[in-house]
């Protein structure tokens, strides 16, 4: 439902009511954001195995259920909605590794490399652990470029979309993409 400005400002507008208490803001956010929140989800499924246990439409539910229930966030604008649901989805999915990793204790430790995306959640469940603590000690070093893998990583959001999500420029994102991922290549094959 979100198309052009006209959704983006109404998006705000929602936020805006949202943000002074109004609860019924929620379900109607819900309707501009439905199919955005859809295509991120599937973004991050879209290579996982027909069978896989979390599908897309249970990860925008419990994203935007996590998000109603969160309280003392005040939503800026739509690009920092958009970015909260690419974290939500972070924890949903490392949520989702860690008790899939749990439950193959011994098997064969997954390599990563940031251009594996292809390989499912299941069989890379050590992968994502790995990921999200590499992500942790980044964010300690470069909070923004942590937040930019984050969510190209886990929200599939392009360079421009993470350009207006973190109030920066499409070639700052673009330069902050290239700079996490070297330093994540360097810190991920130590």
């Amino acid at each position: 439902m979100e198309q052009g400005g006209q959704g983006q400002s109404e998006i705000t507008k929602i936020l805006n009511e949202w943000n002074q208490g109004d609860e019924a803001a929620k379900e109607r956010l819900l309707e501009f954001v439905y199919v955005e929140m859809k295509r991120q989800a599937r973004y991050l499924m879209s290579r996982e195995r027909a069978d896989h246990t979390l599908q897309p439409t249970a990860l925008v539910h419990e994203a935007f259920m996590k998000m109603g229930n969160a309280s003392g966030i005040v939503w800026e604008s739509r690009g920092h909605f958009y970015g909260v649901v690419s974290r939500l989805m972070r924890q949903i999915l490392v949520d989702h590794a860690r008790h899939h990793a749990t439950e193959k204790r011994g098997a064969n430790a997954i390599h990563f490399s940031t251009d594996d995306i292809d390989v499912p959640v299941e069989e890379r469940a050590d992968s994502i652990l790995i990921v999200d603590q590499a992500l942790k000690r980044l964010a300690e070093i470069d909070e923004r470029q942590a937040r930019v893998v984050e969510m190209r990583f886990f929200a599939g959001m392009s360079n421009e979309e993470i350009a207006e999500a973190l109030d920066i420029s499409e070639r700052t994102a673009a330069r902050e993409w290239q700079s996490a991922r070297l330093w994540l290549y360097r810190e991920l094959n130590r």
